[in-house]
């Protein structure tokens, strides 16, 4: 990215109070946190969708949320990327990922859709070179039943996983934005890392217990004792 270019982070979603909760929405999800935490502007309706512009670091920014649908996410994204005049070098799409573990993340420059419809848009009006950080959801098991399990809630016991992740992203925004995707994948594992649990010390083994002193007491000594 040239210096003092624009940099497009996209959330990739579908528009509406009904969706707004589904894992088809994490990336609008990541977008609000980032926006939310960083002191961006209200949303405001442009590109057939809701942008809001501000600074992540040193970086100028726009967030973009395309409110076109899911699988015509490029026509809105297309659209702010010639206003911009920014190659897809200057993109990072944020999007739900079945083939990674609740809660995982990576990063990933080009590569194919996978059946994606938000990223098939993409392909058909940028081409296949956006950056991009695909957050897993999991996979419900069977592939005929990927939409229904995307286009539904996250359950409530995934509420836990979901803010720390959310709260990475938007810690690493800033290394993101300056195109630094280890820094930002760090900030995130930092957020995300399993608290470590301090392990009860172990008792001695019988073999490693340390031998009774010896009873130097006499017999007679010993049976005074015991009437004490």
């Amino acid at each position: 990215m040239q210096e003092d270019a624009m940099r497009l982070i996209v959330g990739l979603g579908n528009p509406g109070a009904k969706y707004a909760g589904h894992r088809h929405n994490v990336g609008f999800m990541a977008v609000d946190r980032i926006a939310a935490d960083h002191g961006f502007p209200p949303f405001r309706a442009r590109f057939q969708g809701e942008i809001s512009e501000g600074r992540l670091g040193e970086a100028k920014v726009a967030l973009l949320k395309p409110g076109t649908f899911m699988n015509l996410s490029g026509q809105s994204v297309g659209e702010a990327a010639r206003f911009f005049k920014l190659d897809p070098a200057d993109i990072v799409v944020l999007h739900d990922e079945i083939d990674l573990a609740p809660g995982k993340l990576k990063t990933k420059t080009g590569g194919g859709h996978a059946g994606h419809n938000g990223l098939r848009s993409l392909h058909q009006h940028l081409g296949p070179d956006c950056a991009r950080v695909r957050i897993g959801v999991g996979h419900p098991g069977h592939k005929d039943a990927v939409p229904g399990y995307v286009l539904h809630d996250f359950a409530k016991a995934d509420a836990d996983w979901l803010d720390n992740l959310l709260r990475g992203i938007s810690d690493g925004a800033p290394a993101l934005a300056a195109g630094d995707f280890a820094a930002f994948t760090n900030a995130v594992g930092l957020r995300t890392a399993a608290p470590r649990v301090e392990r009860p010390q172990t008792p001695p083994r019988s073999s490693e217990m340390p031998e009774p002193a010896p009873d130097t007491r006499s017999a007679l000594q010993r049976l005074a004792d015991r009437f004490r």
